[in-house]
């Protein structure tokens, strides 16, 4: 049985990340229906059947895309949380960063205007539980870390409810960003008040 080296592993994680370039391009222009297997292969310079081999099927391989830019897009929400000084400033800051990156996204810009992938919208919304898991999840992590004293069922209802909220506000955009941002801000503050004096108390 052949074993898998480190190389051998580096080149497959550098051929699965340059077809998933090749996907997102493609997404961005054609969209889910215009997407083919062929042209993702040839656009990375392999068969066919290696993409096949890679992803298994064309839904599996646009999951994949939706799942590395929902990791992107989570990497700056971290980060916006944990450099924040307290934990609304981080709301309001990490809502920002998601809806102003949106606009940046070439795919996602094209998803949400209709330019072309609009198609993708079910893997942001009905297809889109793995997409909310992962920003509930980072979101409930951080509020228990940052406000010990909320009882998990509180964090995970708030990380949801205002995951929910701002993809909302992503997808049907009523006012401006720091509109959006201010009011899953004003979210946080009325189901985690209690604990954020408590928090205040000891700091």
């Amino acid at each position: 049985m052949g074993q898998i080296t480190p190389f051998t592993a580096k080149v497959k994680a550098s051929l699965r990340e340059d077809l998933l370039d090749a996907a997102t391009r493609l997404l961005s222009e054609r969209g889910f229906q215009g997407l083919r297997m062929a042209d993702v292969a040839a656009a990375t310079g392999v068969s066919r059947q290696t993409v096949y081999n890679e992803f298994g099927n064309k839904e599996a391989l646009v999951q994949a895309v939706a799942l590395r830019v929902t990791a992107d897009f989570l990497d700056g929400t971290a980060a916006a949380l944990d450099e924040a000084p307290d934990f609304l400033t981080g709301a309001h800051r990490a809502v920002r960063h998601i809806l102003d990156r949106s606009l940046r996204d070439p795919l996602v810009s094209s998803i949400l205007t209709g330019t072309g992938a609009e198609d993708m919208l079910p893997f942001l919304t009905i297809k889109g539980e793995p997409v909310l898991r992962s920003a509930t999840d980072l979101v409930s992590q951080h509020l228990r870390g940052r406000l010990p004293g909320v009882p998990e069922d509180t964090a995970d209802l708030y990380a949801e409810t205002t995951v929910r909220l701002t993809l909302s506000h992503l997808l049907l955009p009523t006012g401006t960003v720091a509109h959006a941002a201010d009011a899953v801000a004003a979210v946080a503050r009325v189901l985690l008040t209690p604990y954020l004096s408590t928090a205040e108390e000891r700091s």
